[in-house]
Order: structure tokens, then sequence, then C-alpha cells
């Protein structure tokens, strides 16, 4: 379902001089598989996941997702299949804060092209516990409730990859069991694949599959935190 080969990206620094971040010769998620991606600080971790979500575009290599190599698309053809396709649940939420839960979940659906079904995002909304919470703004919601109205925007769209970065960075500790267990149990339902950056052992134990970035990133001197 997710495929990366020889994917290379480097950053230019203000000398000039480029700063190699990713090297990965190899990496595969098959369909609905739940993975979790550890690494040092400064590693690369979101820069990966930037780059799998089409956000920023690699120097090399291809990103097959669902059979569909993203970094031979041009920039609104990407943008369109990230919006169906992938979901992006970011570690400081990203809502709009003019607008509502209900309107910023509405809002992520609108960027397929197709027509936002308000009940459906009403509905994500309630499976998470938010059926209360539709009308107000991410100012009037706790951190914990703000990050499920992340999670909903991420997966109304029925996304073939769900990518996770650190979603429980933000959360009180009595709300990171609760996020990744709906992650986890939203993702199985729907056979979303998941692949979830996080710096929490407790977290990284509950799955099957833990993959260090040192390993499969052929860059070793950006691990240092550079």
């Amino acid at each position: 379902m997710l495929l990366l080969e020889n994917v290379r990206k480097s950053y230019r620094e203000p000398s000039g001089a480029r700063l190699p971040i990713l090297d990965i010769e190899h990496f595969a998620l098959s369909p609905g598989e739940q993975v979790v991606l550890c690494g040092s600080s400064g590693g690369g971790k979101t820069t990966l996941l930037n780059c799998l979500a089409g956000l920023t575009t690699v120097d090399d290599g291809r990103i097959l997702i669902g059979g569909h190599d993203i970094t031979a698309m041009a920039e609104v053809a990407r943008d369109r299949y990230r919006a169906r396709s992938i979901g992006y649940v970011f570690q400081t939420f990203n809502l709009l804060p003019a607008f509502t839960a209900l309107e910023n979940v509405l809002l992520g659906m609108t960027f397929t092209g197709q027509k936002a079904d308000p009940r459906r995002a009403a509905q994500w909304l309630e499976n998470l516990g938010l059926g209360a919470r539709l009308q107000h703004k991410p100012e009037a919601l706790s951190v914990g409730e703000q990050q499920r109205v992340s999670v909903a925007r991420a997966l109304v769209n029925r996304p073939l990859l769900l990518l996770a970065d650190e979603p429980t960075a933000n959360v009180d500790t009595g709300h990171q069991q609760q996020i990744i267990d709906l992650l986890r149990e939203a993702c199985q339902h729907e056979n979303i694949a998941m692949l979830l950056v996080t710096h929490s052992p407790e977290v990284a134990s509950q799955f099957e599959r833990v993959e260090q970035l040192e390993q499969v990133n052929r860059i070793k001197k950006c691990l240092s935190g550079k």
C-alpha cells in the first residue's frame, strides 16, 4: 500500500551547502498495517511524514501510495490525491481558530473535490466523543478535544494511509492512551494503514511493528540532532 524506493531529501543551509536528511532505499507498509516510527530528535521523522504526504517534495526516488506515485504528480494533482487518500494528524493540531469543530472537519472534506457531507463529519466527531461540541471553536475546546477534532478531520475521508506525528505530545497523560486507542480502533475498522511517529516507549510497546529511523535511513550524521 505504501512503498518508498531510493527516497532522498536534503535541505540547503545558509552557506549554500546541501544538508542530507533522508536516504531510504526501501520502506513499505501493507494495507491496514499499523507501524510506529521512532528515532532521534532532528533525525528526519517529520520530514519523512511531510514527504509521504506530498507536503514536501523529495530530491530523488519514488513514493507510491495505493499504487500511485505521488512524486510524479503535479502539485495540484498531488494536493487532490492527498486530500482523498492521506490523513495527517499534526502534532500542533492545525485547526482553524475561526472555524467550529464541525467546520474544521468539513473543510478537510472539501479539498477532495467532492461535496462535503455534514452528517458524516458530525458522525466522526460523535464517535470521538465530541457530539456536544460540534459548534465549539478551538479556543473553547480542551487540548484533548482539539486533538480529537484533528483525528476526525484526518479520518473523515477514509484515507488509505494515516500519518500521525507525535499525536500524544501535546495532551496530558490522561488523554494519551485515549488518543492512541481512538487511532488504532478507527484504522482497524476502516482498514487504514497507519504510520505513527512517537518518542514514547509506552506507546511504541503497544504495536507489533516498530521501526527505528536509524535502521532505514542511510543518512547517519543527521541523527545526532543536527
